[in-house]
Formats: structure tokens, sequence, C-alpha cells
């Protein structure tokens, strides 16, 4: 059985990572949605939020968990055992840093490979920072995300405000 980490940061999810969750569950054995605790950034949702944020939009898959992170993704693949990491590419310019990424990761721990799964064209340019900045405007976010999370992202903004 494959088992591979999807990481992202996931602040917040949207139908973009979504589709490459769906994906990648239906091509490996279980995939763990790793979520990075990011010290060096100011999320809009705290870890927890987004780690309860995707296992409500993951509870209908069967061999997707979501686990929270930080520090080195190899060290956290080491940790749960995962042979695979899966990223989504979006656009051309996404490719350079990933593939150094990817390449980096190998050479840290040379038993992990990275698959790369190209975004779907409906998704290609959509981002949580795209979603933030939206939402903060008053905007229609049903096209962005999840339609269970609009409300908490609503009440997010706004106590930001």
């Amino acid at each position: 059985m494959i088992r591979a980490i999807y990481p992202g940061s996931f602040d917040p999810v949207t139908l973009g990572h979504l589709d490459i969750i769906n994906r990648a569950s239906r091509t490996v054995g279980e995939l763990i949605v790793g979520v990075l605790n990011n010290g060096g950034k100011t999320p809009l949702f705290s870890i927890e939020e987004r780690v309860n944020m995707l296992n409500e939009v993951t509870r209908d898959l069967p061999n997707v968990k979501v686990m929270s992170f930080s520090g080195l993704l190899v060290d956290f693949a080491r940790h749960t055992q995962a042979t695979v990491i899966v990223r989504g590419l979006r656009a051309i310019s996404d490719f350079d840093y990933e593939l150094q990424m990817a390449q980096t990761n190998r050479k840290l721990n040379p038993d992990v490979d990275t698959m790369f799964l190209a975004t779907s064209l409906e998704y290609a340019y959509l981002s949580s920072t795209t979603v933030k900045e939206v939402a903060s405007f008053g905007g229609d976010l049903r096209e962005f995300v999840p339609e269970c999370i609009i409300g908490e992202i609503r009440q997010k903004i706004q106590e930001q405000g």
C-alpha cells in the first residue's frame, strides 16, 4: 500500500485543494493531508481550525487522514511512513519551485518520491490568498471553497477586520 502526504497550509482549504485531495486519494492507498504549522506566518485560521475544516470536507474519503505537522516535510514523511509527497501544479511558475523542493526532499530522504498532479483547469487561478482577498471585500466564495466552510471564512474575516 502506498501512503502519501499532501502538504500545505490550507488557510483556508479551497476547491483546488479538494480536487487534488480527491484525485490523489484515488491513486494511493492512504493519503495524509499534512497541515503545516508554520511559525513564520500569521495564518487566518489556527492549525486546529484548519485541521477541523479539512476533516469536515474529506469525511467521505475513507482513505484520507488529516494531521498537522511542523518542521521538515521529509521528517513528517518518515514519522508517518509515507513514501510519496503529492504536490499540485497550477502554472509553469510553480514547477520551478516545486522541482527544487522535490530534489531537496529526495536528497534529504531518498526513500521519498514526489508526485505532481496538474491542477484541473477550472482551479488553475485559485489560491487561498485569492479566497481571503475576495472574502475581505464580501465577494461570493461559492466557486472557490466548499460551501460548508464559507460561514467560517466570513466570520474570521469579520473578526480580523
